[in-house]
Order: C-alpha cells, then sequence, then structure tokens
C-alpha cells in the first residue's frame, strides 16, 4: 500500500511539472538555509566545548559600583597580587588557578628564520586545565621555565618534518627556549584556536623587569587568571567563596581608596565566554547569544515560508483534485488513507527536495564560510547528523502537507461527483492569510538589512581624529632596535617615500595602558580616576596628523616637554577643565608635575561603536616601552615599491626581527567586521526569503490567471484593455502585500530600535528606510505577477473561451 502511495504521488509530481518545480525548489532553499543556519548554530553552541573541563574552567573577572550611577562595571585585566591570594587563601576551591599574560603576535625564531605567531604566557598547569591532545610531551612540558610547546601547524611551519623535540627557538630575539611539547591544533570554534604556541608564564615574569616590579601592586591591573575549580565544585559555588576577596585580603590603604566601588571577584565560566560576551550588572548577559536566537527564528521562517508556498499551491489547486478525491471516495477509499496519499506526496517532495539542499549546501558551504568567519563543514560521517536530517524531513514533510491531506480529504464525494462543488467564498481566506505572513517575514528582513548597513556606515563615517590614509604600523619588540630608533626614522624619510616616522606604546587602533591614580586642580574624589594612556614620541602628532585644538604640540625644541602631557577632548570634559593649557597633572606614584601643553580631537582607539575614553599621551622615557612603529607615507608614494625599500631599512638596522606590518585603515576596518557579517548574512537570508515567497506568488498567479480563463475570454471580447486585466489579475495581490508592510514596519521598528541601543554610537531609524522597503517589496510583487497577468491577458480569446 505504502508503495502504491509513493508510486501515485511520483505520477502527481510528473504530471505537473511546473507546480512540482516550484514546490520542490522552493522547499530546497529553504531546507538549504535552515541547513546552513543550523550548521552555525551548532557551531556556536559547541565553542570552548573541546575542553574536558568545559564546565569547570573560568576566568577571573573583578568588578564594582559606581556610587554615581549604580552602574556595576569590570574588566578580566587584574593585578599581580591577586593570583597568589587566590591559590594561598582560597586553594581549596581550585585544581589549578593559572597567571597568564595577552595573547599577543611574537616572533619565533630558528636561525635565520622567523616567524610570526601568537603565543600566551601562562602557568604550568595550562595543558592539563585546556585538556590539550599532546602529540609530543606530555602536561608537565611546561614545568621547564625555559620551555615552549607548538601547535602542529606551527611546529610542521618551522621544522618541516623535523622532530621539533628539544630544539631551540628565541622569542622576540630575546627569550631562549626549548621546545618541549607538540600539541593537536585546538578547533577553530575555540577561544584558544589562534594561540599557536605557550610558553611559562615564569618566563615572561623574568624577561620584564616591569612585571617583577608589580608583584605587590594592587593598582596595576594588566594580567589575565584563568581558573578550574576542584571537581564536584561548582562555579557558583566558588563563587560565593571569593566575592569578598577584596575585603579580606587587600592592603588597607588600597582598600581605603577602592571600598566606595563595593568591589567584588567573580569566576565567568568558560560557558559564557563566547555567546555572553557582554555585562550587565556584573554578569554575564548578551553578546552572540543574540544572533543565535536571531538566526534560528531566521531559519525557522525561512523554512517556514518554503512550507507555506507548498501549502498554498496544494490548496489552491484543490478544485483540479476534488473529482480525483470523490471518485476516490466513491470506490471505497477512506479519509485516512486519502490523507496517507497525500501526506505520502508531501514527504516525496520534501524528501527530493532534501537531496537538492544538501547539494545545495555543499556547493555554497565554503562561501558561506567566508561570510560568517568560520570552518563549518556537513558532518556526513556523524549518526547525529543522519538522525537529525530524518527527524528534520519527518517534521518538514508533516508541516508542509498536514493541512492539504485534511483539506483534500474531506471534500464531499456527492458533490464532488454531481459537479455542484465549489471551494466557497472564504477559500482562499487561508491561503492570503499565508501570503502575508510570508511578506511580513521578508520585509522584516529588508528593514533589517538596511537598519544594520545604516549602522556600519553611521560607524565608519565617524571622524577619526587623525589621518589613516597612507598610515603603517608594525610591532618591534626586538632587543636589537633599543637605541636605533632615531637612525632608523632618518634612514626612512632618505628613503623618499616616508614623509615621517614616529614610536608609540599602543597602536592607533587599541589602548594597551589604563592607569588611574591622577590628581588635578578641582578634583571631584568621588569621580573614578580611570585614563587611557599611551606614550609616545616627539612626532607622534605629525606622524599620524592629529587635530590640536588648544596648545601647542610636543617639539625635540623643548626640553620641559620631558614633563609635559598633551590630552584629548573626552579628558578635558572628564577633567572638567575649562582652559586645561597649562594646567598640572600629578601621579600618586611620583611628585613631578606634568605639565598640559595642548588637547587634541578625540582619537578613535578602540570601538567605533562607543565614546571614546578620556586619553593621555606622554613623552616616552625609555625606548624599550615604544614597541610600536607608525610610518606615515608620502602622498606620492605607491605601495608596492615603498613597502620593499622600507623593509630594507629595517633588514639593515634590525636584520634579527621579522618585518610585519599592517596598514592602519586596514586594521581599523577590522573593528566592523563582526557587524558586517551579520549584515552579510542578513542581506542573504533576507534575499532567499523574498525569492521563496516570489516563487510562491509566481506559482499562485499561475493558478489565478489558469483558474479565470474564461472570465479572461469574455471580458477581452467585451472590450477590456490588457491594461484592464492586469489590473484585475495583479490588484489583489498588491493589497495583500500592502497588509504585510503595515505588519511588518512595526515589528521590525521595535526590534532593530532595541538592538541599536547596544550601541553607544548610534544611527535612527529613518522613515525613507520603511518606505523604500514597502516600495522595493511592492515593486518585487509586481515584477513578479506581472510576468503572469499579462501572459494571461494577451492570449487569445478564442482559445480562452474554448477551455474547459
Amino acid at each position: 500500500m505504502i508503495r502504491n502511495y509513493f508510486k501515485t504521488a511520483w505520477r502527481n509530481l510528473v504530471n505537473n511539472k511546473g507546480y512540482s518545480a516550484i514546490n520542490i525548489g522552493g522547499l530546497a532553499v529553504g531546507m538549504a538555509v535552515a541547513m546552513l543556519i543550523g550548521l552555525w548554530i551548532w557551531d556556536e553552541l559547541s565553542f570552548n566545548k573541546y575542553h574536558k573541563n568545559y564546565d569547570s574552567i573560568g576566568q577571573i573577572w573583578a568588578g564594582g559600583t559606581d556610587p554615581e550611577t549604580s552602574k556595576i562595571d569590570g574588566s578580566v585585566s587584574m593585578p599581580f597580587p591577586l593570583g597568589a591570594t587566590l591559590k594561598n587563601n582560597y586553594g581549596q576551591n581550585f585544581k589549578h588557578v593559572l597567571m597568564a599574560w595577552w595573547i599577543g603576535d611574537y616572533t619565533l625564531s630558528l636561525n635565520n628564520n622567523k616567524f610570526i605567531k601568537k603565543g600566551e604566557f601562562i602557568e604550568a598547569g595550562a595543558p592539563d586545565m585546556l585538556s590539550l591532545k599532546m602529540l609530543s610531551g606530555t602536561y608537565e612540558a611546561l614545568n621547564d621555565p625555559h620551555s615552549i610547546i607548538l601547535s602542529k601547524s606551527t611546529a610542521g611551519a618551522i621544522f618541516g618534518k623535523e622532530d621539533p623535540m628539544n630544539k631551540s627557538l628565541k622569542i622576540d630575539n630575546r627569550i631562549d627556549v626549548k621546545v618541549t611539547g607538540v600539541y593537536e591544533d585546538i578547533p577553530e570554534n575555540n577561544r584558544f584556536s589562534e594561540v599557536q604556541f605557550f610558553s611559562p608564564w615564569a618566563l615572561w615574569v623574568s624577561s620584564n623587569d616591569w612585571i617583577k616590579q608589580n608583584e605587590n601592586n594592587w593598582d596595576n591591573r594588566s594580567f589575565n587568571i584563568y581558573v578550574q575549580a576542584k571537581d564536584n565544585t561548582s562555579v557558583e559555588e566558588v563563587n560565593a567563596t571569593i566575592k569578598n576577596l577584596y575585603f579580606n585580603n587587600v592592603p588597607k590603604d588600597y582598600l581605603k581608596e577602592i571600598q566606595k566601588y563595593k568591589p567584588f571577584v567573580q569566576i565567568v565560566p568558560m560557558s559564557t565566554w563566547h555567546l555572553y560576551s557582554e555585562f550587565k550588572n556584573g554578569k554575564p548577559a548578551e553578546g552572540r547569544i543574540t544572533f543565535v536566537w536571531l538566526f534560528a527564528i531566521v531559519g525557522i521562517f525561512v523554512l517556514m515560508l518554503a512550507c507555506i508556498n507548498f501549502i498554498n499551491l496544494s490548496t489552491a489547486r484543490s478544485e483540479k483534485r476534488a473529482k480525483e478525491v470523490g471518485i476516490r471516495k466513491a470506490i471505497g477509499s477512506l479519509k485516512g488513507q486519502l490523507v496517507k496519499q497525500f501526506l505520502s506526496e508531501s514527504f516525496l517532495v520534501v524528501f527530493l527536495s532534501f537531496i537538492i539542499s544538501v547539494v545545495l549546501v555543499a556547493l555554497s558551504l565554503s562561501w558561506f564560510n567566508e561570510i560568517a568567519d568560520k570552518k563549518m563543514s556537513l558532518p556526513f560521517g556523524n549518526i547525529w547528523f543522519w538522525l537529525i536530517a530524518v527527524a528534520f524531513i519527518i517534521l518538514t514533510g508533516f508541516m508542509a502537507g498536514v493541512y492539504p491531506a485534511f483539506y483534500l480529504s474531506s471534500f464531499k464525494p456527492i458533490k464532488v461527483l454531481k459537479g455542484v462543488f465549489r471551494t466557497g467564498r472564504f477559500a482562499a481566506a487561508p491561503r492570503k492569510v499565508l501570503v502575508v505572513l510570508q511578506f511580513s517575514v521578508s520585509v522584516v528582513l529588508i528593514i533589517g538589512t538596511i537598519v544594520v548597513y545604516n549602522q556600519i556606515q553611521y560607524a565608519k563615517n565617524r571622524p577619526v581624529g587623525y589621518n589613516k590614509k597612507s598610515l603603517i604600523t608594525l610591532s618591534l619588540q626586538d632587543p636589537n632596535f633599543q637605541g636605533k630608533q632615531e637612525i632608523t626614522r632618518s634612514l626612512l624619510q632618505k628613503t623618499g617615500v616616508v614623509e615621517d616616522v614616529a614610536y608609540s606604546q599602543s597602536p592607533l587602533t587599541a589602548i594597551y595602558t589604563n592607569s588611574g591614580g591622577f590628581t588635578w586642580k578641582g578634583r571631584d574624589p568621588n569621580v573614578d580616576n580611570d585614563f587611557a594612556l599611551c606614550r609616545i614620541s616627539h612626532s607622534y602628532g605629525k606622524t599620524v596628523g592629529w587635530h590640536l585644538i588648544d596648545g601647542r604640540d610636543f617639539s625635540s625644541a623643548f626640553l620641559t616637554d620631558s614633563s609635559a602631557i598633551i590630552i584629548n577632548e573626552a579628558a578635558a570634559k572628564y577633567m572638567k577643565l575649562q582652559n586645561p593649557v597649562g594646567e598640572f597633572i600629578t601621579h600618586e606614584s611620583s611628585p613631578e608635575k606634568f605639565k598640559i601643553i595642548g588637547v587634541v580631537k578625540d582619537l578613535i582607539m578602540q570601538s567605533p561603536y562607543e565614546p571614546v575614553k578620556q586619553s593621555l599621551f606622554i613623552l616616552n622615557r625609555r625606548w624599550q616601552e615604544l614597541g610600536q612603529v607608525n610610518i606615515k607615507l608620502k602622498p606620492t608614494a605607491v605601495a608596492n615599491t615603498a613597502i620593499p625599500k622600507i623593509e630594507a631599512v629595517f633588514k639593515d638596522i634590525v636584520p634579527t626581527a621579522a618585518f610585519d606590518y599592517k596598514f592602519v585603515d586596514e586594521e581599523y576596518a577590522v573593528k566592523f567586521s563582526q557587524e558586517q557579517r551579520i549584515g552579510k548574512l542578513s542581506s542573504f537570508f533576507a534575499i532567499l526569503a523574498i525569492f521563496i515567497s516570489c516563487l510562491g506568488l509566481f506559482g499562485l498567479a499561475s493558478f489565478v490567471a489558469e483558474q479565470r480563463t474564461k472570465e479572461i475570454g469574455i471580458r477581452k471580447v467585451v472590450g477590456a484593455s490588457v491594461f484592464n486585466l492586469w489590473q484585475l489579475l495583479s490588484k489583489d495581490f498588491i493589497v495583500l502585500v500592502i497588509v504585510s508592510c503595515f505588519i511588518a514596519i512595526p515589528i521590525a521598528y521595535y526590534y532593530m530600535n532595541e538592538w541599536l541601543q547596544k550601541y553607544q554610537y548610534r544611527t535612527t531609524i529613518s522613515w525613507w528606510i520603511f518606505a523604500a522597503s514597502m516600495g522595493g517589496a511592492l515593486l518585487i510583487t509586481l515584477l513578479t505577477v506581472s510576468f503572469q497577468a499579462i501572459k494571461a491577458a494577451i492570449a487569445n480569446p478564442v482559445k480562452s473561451l474554448r477551455t474547459e
């Protein structure tokens, strides 16, 4: 019997090729979208689950309450003594407490070969805590204070096919290390996937005097602390224990300074690092989980749009199949058998659609990965993939076929066979509701895409406070470079392609140091004391092209500039100084006074979506603190000829250093990457939603034109013009789309306005966005419907009147 159901279903599909193609094509596209989104969501939800101790690993986060706003704020930047305090006073709660330095770029040198690799200095328990899959060496590989463990790909890049174990390397041409282990590359969907080597924390401390000088400094928050709770101990239990760590352990003088902020310490679980990266009231609350829910909803809706097409076309063609149902019932078919027959057709369509959708996903996955910045693949070897696929086919087949099956099987055989069957004046109402739903979803996606694009452009057009054009930056931490900065600047300018050179502590697109402890005239003691701090060389302002709005720039002609300081506009407002030039700033760690000699327009060095932080620019005291080289090319210089000349200078001055340069404008553009990915994905889904909706609309228009063939012939004979007939066949669909727009616009406004609230620097949602979306939807509808309408209108009325 089942075989007969599917044989009949196949014949019906073959006999109605046009409608079958629309149904199968629409469902295939909808299922492909749902599958791509499903892969993306799985990749997001499985983030960091590579680690066996996923549930018990966390990072220390310290926060406090702003006395003025009652807002809880904090960071993962920790003071050095906090690690020892956790180990000594709360060690019973932890299996691991690991101090670490930030993940960054380092030069690994083997003889004359140099490789720029990302690495992290971390305490020896890291391989065990992170459950690294060691291919060589053991979990104790970092116990050697001069050790390094490499990822498999990094070991291959440096040593080729040679065994790297016990081979010597140099980090930044100043730290000697020995390879004590090789681990399997960490998967892409992982916080540590970019880490290509680990080296001991103790080695980093011993190689940097400034760190050793801060071993007892609670005010310098520059370090990371990772922890793992002991077995059978939850993160929540440990958090309750360490919450009041500051009150119980910090020096009294420091506690007196900070206790007004009600400081607390907590573990941020690894499960929240990726999906809940934004904090509200001191707890992980939002982040990428918003996009997970958003795309899950989009996937469901896009698949639903495809199912709606199937339902609409099946019920629309009910009159054509009414006689078939009547005959089947007359010869003894039960309603249940008819339901099974029509569901069989649905499952056959869904199965064929699934096969095509898998092909579509396979063909588009590399492109989708590029947009989403992922490395996903179809898991054909995973049994769960096939179980989910079967469940997916059954669920979709049931969703798409259940209503048509019960609707068609409910026809009365007597009325049908007598020829008096009529679908009724309200028979088309469900189809109209479904068309409205389809276009409502599509219009919401169109509006969302436009708003995302506008927000990105709004932030991109924000004045950055400096000139990004033809500006190159590179990090140079090589000790052999110390004392050679001025001669390097001179030689670079002699190449004829360089306008100027400056050195700084941080690159233009980031801030490496934040500091408090400053005092100035009229300072409110109840206001938080936190500045972005950047040490620079004399020519920094000229090189980057910052804009002075008051006072003067640094100059080598003024010896007193060694105790001078330049602030940005945000700092002047923050300090509430009406005429800041000439005022003095002091720091609690030094009796020296810094004189404000200038105020510059705000430089966007962090997020372009947030207010610029109050910043202080100070002339360098030690060249080794200025590891960033900023090079301004001449306007006439061409990059591909200028770069080799610049590289030649560095190779001559510092042959041991790797030349790894970046264009500042490209680095700045990276700040928009997440929003741009979301915008591209939204555009992709919106286009496919419109395509699926139009596919269904095209099918319905074809059916309506076919159904009214004789009416069109009569109207044409009595004088109706092509335009009149086009109006007749198009107006119902236009009305439905207009209704869809009025439903979609308030929904889209509400949710996009909510999305924009997370950005402090944001665009507004203008009326033209809704007008353009509505106009676009109407235009697409007209183009879709007009083909069939005009085709029917220009047909020969003689043939139309002969149709049965």
